[in-house]
């Protein structure tokens, strides 16, 4: 697209709006697609090609997710340079995501017991069958699988509060050996910016990439499958822009000061990738360009609080839950009281501990939640149609409440550079050559410098 994708004035269109522009055309496809109903186009183009492509395009942002969060998490652990530092940033950022997913959850809840969707729903055409519950694991089993039993499986699995906690482990063992560990340190740094400039060719991708998965869901999904859950589906979009848009700005704002205006301007491409992939592991690459090299987080910060985000920060998904438990309640003429949804909300913030960022794993959560209150595990069958299109939005919020913790822990600790936040220009991609904004790859340099204990 680069070298058609100038705008009137002569200047190349950004990274960005070539994203959104794929997005939109492929709404307008898919639709057009859905409505035609072809077997050629379903089998051949929507199931073929674009199928392939969109397939191909999150499995190479998967492809960098595990290195890419290895070596900028090693930079920022040497970047630190003080454990106490470390320990500061990890507690910040886990109280915080703890405290952002209860609050969502919470907001979700009162939503819809006001809105009051389900009521008077018709279960007629509705398959119930084939749903089973997963089993809910207990907080010491989550808290035990975050050490890894072999890390090389972690790594090949993807399982990443083990690779966190194994690369903090040595990246601790790296500072505690003081000069010994500069080849290892300078080696880290190399990678940590060669991955960096890999994902930026990956990235000039990215608007093909994007129209074909949204194509393909919206060929597939169409709207008509809106129609028997419009009360759900309105008042889960509902809450989940009231938190994107209300509740973790003004959480950004009085924790931090800093303007909720700006900041949602440097998340953008973050966002559009959430929404696109409906996966908060395949997005981490673009939210930690857009936290480091557009906002000014410093690597020592990001490289922690993003991965870490993306594996328990699942506020979008938490209001799914709350939304979707009042919902099914709702229809099953089930009252659950304030002791139920209680429960829900302990529930929600537990199961997303731990829990992969990938498509779909909201709906594995719910059978954890329904369970416990009581609800029959079968009702997801009524939501199941719509679920895709609703986790690309929640998707979208998770990774900004990642975002807002980064800005605020990184704020609260002096690692936020206030010049880089405030320049609307900081961190642009040249496309013409892939490369980093200078200024921007000198800010990466700086901050995977390590600065190694004597």
């Amino acid at each position: 697209m680069a070298d058609v994708s100038h705008g009137a004035s002569g200047h190349k269109l950004s990274l960005t709006a070539k994203v959104m522009i794929g997005m939109v055309g492929g709404i307008i496809v898919g639709v057009i697609f859905n409505n035609l109903g072809s077997a050629f186009i379903d089998d051949h183009i929507v199931g073929g090609l674009f199928a392939m492509v969109g397939k191909m395009f999150v499995n190479a942002l998967k492809m960098l997710v595990v290195p890419l969060v290895i070596f900028s998490l090693l930079c920022g652990v040497m970047g630190i340079g003080d454990i106490r530092l470390l320990g500061r940033v990890g507690g910040k950022s886990f109280g915080l995501y703890l405290f952002t997913t209860a609050v969502a959850i919470a907001v979700a809840i009162t939503l819809a017991i006001i809105i009051g969707p389900g009521k008077g729903f018709d279960m007629v055409g509705i398959d119930t069958s084939g749903v089973t519950a997963a089993e809910a694991p207990t907080v010491w089993e989550v808290f035990a699988n975050i050490v890894p039993t072999n890390p090389i499986s972690a790594f090949a699995n993807g399982e990443m509060l083990q690779i966190i906690f194994y690369t903090i482990v040595v990246g601790i063992a790296a500072l505690t050996l003081g000069d010994a560990s500069k080849s290892f340190a300078e080696a880290c740094e190399y990678m940590n910016e060669l991955m960096m400039k890999v994902v930026a060719i990956v990235m000039a991708f990215a608007p093909y990439g994007v129209f074909c998965l949204i194509a393909k869901t919206f060929a597939e999904q169409g709207i008509d499958l809106f129609i028997p859950v419009i009360a759900y589906v309105t008042t889960l979009v509902g809450a989940l822009f009231l938190h994107l848009f209300i509740t973790l700005m003004l959480i950004l704002k009085v924790t931090s000061g800093l303007s909720p205006f700006t900041f949602m301007q440097k998340i953008r491409p973050a966002q559009l990738f959430a929404f696109s992939t409906a996966s908060s592991n395949a997005t981490i690459p673009v939210t930690l360009r857009c936290v480091n090299e557009r906002m000014g987080a410093d690597n020592s910060v990001a490289s922690f609080t993003v991965p870490f985000g993306a594996t328990i920060n699942m506020d979008g998904t938490a209001i799914m839950q709350g939304v979707a438990t009042v919902f099914l309640a709702n229809v099953y003429g089930i009252d659950l009281g304030i002791g139920g949804y209680i429960t829900v909300i302990a529930m929600a913030v537990l199961a997303s501990i731990g829990t992969a960022g990938v498509p779909g794993v909201g709906l594995v959560m719910l059978t954890m939640v329904l369970s416990q209150v009581g609800l029959p595990i079968e009702g997801i069958a009524i939501i199941l149609g719509v679920d895709r299109l609703m986790d690309m939005i929640r998707t979208a919020v998770n990774i900004t409440g990642d975002a807002v913790v980064t800005a605020i822990v990184a704020k609260s600790e002096g690692k936020l550079d206030l010049a880089v936040f405030n320049d609307p220009d900081a961190g642009l991609v040249n496309e013409e050559n892939l490369s980093i904004d200078p200024a921007a790859e000198e800010r990466l340099a700086t901050a995977a410098r390590p600065h190694l204990a004597e």
